[in-house]
């Protein structure tokens, strides 16, 4: 569950989502995840677990590149412990937040009231 939701907050950060990031914020902190990394993805900087960090740069990676990342950077990814078929399951994740951050993005979404404790701005561009 963490590392599902270490790809989530990497594309909330990505893509700029108000809502989700406090939404998965929220989550992380109800899964009893190190506050560490939980800042550390809010702010999008690397994450002192190294396979939580390989799978960070991976999905920023699939991100930035859309989807063309090459061979260094799946062998990297399947070094750091991961299989072949958690690459389709990092996809997976990333179609369902390009869905839900962009259709937050689209209609300026509100914090729900629980999740205001976890309100995030997005850094400029």
């Amino acid at each position: 569950p963490v590392e599902v939701q270490v790809v989530m907050m990497t594309s909330n950060y990505h893509n700029r989502c108000h809502y989700c990031m406090a939404g998965h914020s929220m989550i992380m902190t109800m899964l009893k995840a190190p506050q560490d990394v939980i800042a550390a993805l809010r702010e999008g900087k690397p994450v002192a677990d190294t396979k939580l960090e390989a799978l960070r740069v991976f999905t920023r990676k699939l991100l930035e590149e859309q989807g063309h990342v090459g061979d260094e950077a799946l062998n990297a990814f399947l070094a750091a412990g991961y299989s072949k078929a958690q690459v389709l399951d990092v996809l997976v994740c990333l179609s369902t937040k390009l869905l839900s951050n962009f259709t937050n993005a689209l209609a300026q979404t509100e914090v729900d009231a629980p999740m205001k404790a976890m309100a995030w701005t997005p850094p400029s561009v």
